[in-house]
């Protein structure tokens, strides 16, 4: 039986939970068409007492942001363990959960929102591009990738990002087949990269080698020769 007394909370107790309601509202809407009054309503404290944490909406939304970055950057560990096509596709679904459970956010993390040219949005989005290129730099067994590589992986992570906000614009693609798509395009960006470059095609080598013949990377292979036309 409850009494109806409400538990006072901490400062650092009462500064998460302000920062989980307004990710979760800034995840579903748009971050300009949050108010602070909704803020307060959904955390059940009063406007004055919002302010009392934070100085306004926009510190608010930026340790939103922060909040969000953490959690994104957090979705491109994976153990090291198995072929790496199996590890993309896998570190992909639980981007693109992030991305479905979150799509305006995401949206706002990527573009800036109502910060654009704030340098501390900058730096949480470059954190967890930071983050993301260092992970699949040791999965792909690296100390320091060769500059072609370097390239290769930079850009990939850059596809996902703008493959995902587009996707969220109607999602007129099923996600399962982008996230496929996704780890295939690494591999040809690598193939490409391998064909002018020794050191990325060692790299290349190696993770073919690993692959089993059910896996993600002999699909593309697949799918690429049954684009040759049978006399070629």
């Amino acid at each position: 039986m409850t009494t109806g007394v409400r538990r006072r909370m901490g400062v650092e107790e009462r500064r998460d939970q302000l920062i989980s309601v307004a990710l979760g509202l800034f995840s579903h809407r748009a971050p300009e068409d949050v108010s602070i009054d909704e803020i307060a309503e959904a955390a059940g404290i009063s406007r004055p007492l919002v302010y009392h944490y934070f100085p306004g909406k926009q510190s608010l939304y930026e340790a939103a942001l922060g909040r969000a970055a953490d959690e994104l950057a957090a979705r491109f560990v994976e153990p090291h363990e198995g072929p790496l096509g199996s590890r993309l596709l896998r570190v992909m679904g639980r981007f693109f959960d992030f991305v479905d459970e979150h799509g305006p956010g995401f949206s706002a993390l990527m573009r800036g929102g109502p910060a654009v040219g704030s340098s501390r949005t900058s730096a949480m989005i470059n954190g967890v591009r930071q983050s993301a290129y260092e992970q699949i730099v040791v999965h792909l067994g690296l100390v320091t990738p060769a500059p072609r590589m370097e390239l290769v992986i930079r850009s990939w992570i850059s596809l996902a990002e703008s493959t995902a906000l587009q996707w969220l614009d109607g999602k007129r693609i099923p996600r399962a087949e982008l996230e496929r798509q996704l780890v295939h395009d690494f591999a040809a960006l690598a193939a490409v990269s391998a064909a002018y470059d020794e050191e990325t095609a060692e790299t290349l080598r190696a993770i073919l080698a690993a692959e089993p013949i059910d896996g993600p990377f002999a699909e593309l292979a697949a799918r690429l020769f049954a684009l040759v036309p049978g006399d070629a």
